[in-house]
This record gives structure tokens, sequence and C-alpha cells, in this order.
């Protein structure tokens, strides 16, 4: 089963290039980002036809999150538990029928955070409690379980192209990483991590400042894996054409594959 996750930045704007992804690329699940669309304005027919079913959380011009999938959705959660007056759209789970086991997962978009310190970022690391304690409950039940998304979060050094550079924005200070990383410990893998260790390796180039042709990007769209998720990862990686296409995303996908 492949497991994909897209900030698509904007549905209207990018479904032609999506729906040609997903004919080339095929996932089995795609998590999606960034719809910037009410449920209503997000086109379900191309996907149907294409053998997916989809569940939306969607926001007018801003947020949004889907996920689609080919062997159907079941018990599907839209918003992040913990805060009843949070109405922004950056969560969605549901459980993926068939193969071996059913497969939970978890779509996100975290909250971006600038500028920081101030009130964006304090609603950032609450964001990050709050999906700490879901990460929590979901563990505890000791089942096949993927959190994929937009993190908004550069985990090390080398996952930027100029640290230097990012050391004051709430991508990469000190508070998002030491989140990030508290819900690692938790006993997550970091998929791409785990396979490919070496630096260079970005999901986001900016569309200012040719940061595409100076290959000045950055990783911050991760796959975290649940101990029993990641004992059946076959393999992984960053579909990094993608960015250089017509009128593309300044995200790419991320997938993995896993022996369902």
């Amino acid at each position: 089963m492949r497991i994909a996750t897209f900030n698509i930045n904007g549905i209207k704007a990018r479904l032609p290039r999506l729906l040609d992804w997903l004919d080339e690329a095929r996932p089995d699940v795609a998590l999606l980002q960034e719809l910037k669309s009410v449920d209503e304005g997000v086109p379900h027919e191309p996907f149907e036809e294409r053998g997916y079913s989809i569940a939306t959380h969607g926001q007018k011009s801003f947020n949004g999150v889907a996920v689609l999938a080919r062997l159907g959705l079941e018990d599907v959660v839209c918003g992040l538990p913990g805060d009843p007056e949070d109405v922004q759209a950056r969560w969605i789970e549901a459980t993926i029928p068939g193969g071996k086991v059913p497969v939970r997962v978890c779509g996100l978009y975290l909250p971006n955070g600038n500028p920081a310190p101030g009130p964006k970022f304090d609603y950032k690391l609450a964001w990050m409690a709050r999906m700490e304690t879901r990460v929590r409950e979901l563990l505890a039940l000791e089942e096949v379980t993927v959190f994929a998304g937009d993190y908004n979060v550069i985990p090390q050094r080398a996952d930027v192209a100029r640290p230097d550079a990012w050391g004051e924005d709430a991508l990469f200070r000190p508070e998002s990483r030491a989140a990030f990383f508290r819900m690692l410990h938790l006993g997550l893998t970091d998929a791409i991590r785990a396979r490919h260790p070496e630096p260079g390796l970005y999901t986001f180039w900016d569309y200012q400042a040719r940061a595409w042709e100076r290959d000045d990007g950055i990783r911050i769209d991760h796959i975290l894996l649940s101990p029993q998720a990641a004992d059946l990862m076959v393999d992984c990686g960053i579909d990094r054409v993608q960015r250089e296409l017509e009128k593309p995303s300044d995200h790419v996908p991320v997938w993995v594959e896993l022996d369902i």
C-alpha cells in the first residue's frame, strides 16, 4: 500500500496537476493539504472516476485537508481533538480497510506560526501539544497508524539548505523542533530519515527569489509511522520532479510503501 501526502496549495488552482500526479504515481491513499475550499467546493467526480473514495474537511479560502483512498474509508474524523473552539480545518483521520490489516491514517496541516513570538506561534505550539495527546491515544491502540502531512517544522539543520537564514522562523525555532521531537520520541519513525539519512532532501521551495532554481529548499512535509507501521515499511521517497512541472505547488509529494 502506497500512502502519500501532498500539500497542493489550492484544489481549484492545482486540480489538473493533482490529477496528473494521481494518474502517474497511483498512490493507494493520498492525504492532501491546503485545499483552500469549503467541502462543497471540492469536486468528487474526478477522484471517484479514478477509483478513490474521498473525505474532506474544508474551510473557505484557507487550510483544508482531505483523504483519498482506493480501498474505501471508514470511521472518518474531522478536526483535532482538544479544543472545541478551534474551527481551523487542519486535521482528518480515517481507517483504510482491506489488506492484511486496517490502516489508520491521520492527515494534518500544522499551523505555520509566524510571526514568532506572538499569538500565531502560541497557537502553533498549543496545536502541537494537542497533536501529541492524540498521538499518544492512537499509539496506545498498538495499530498500524500513519501521521502524514505538512508539519511546518524543519526538524534538523540537514533539512534546510540555509539553516542560518531560518533561525528565527517559526518553522525552525527550537520550540517547534522540540515539540516535533517529543512526538517522535513517543515511538514514531520519520519514514524518510529512516531510509535516507543524507542532507539535501527537501519538500518545499518558495515561489520567490528563484528558490527552486537555486535548490533553496526545506523539508517540512513528513510521514511519521507507528511502530506497527514502521515494521511494514518497504520503501519511501520524495517526488521532487513535481516541483519543476508547469504551475506546480510549492510543495512536492512524499510517500511511503507499506507491506499491507
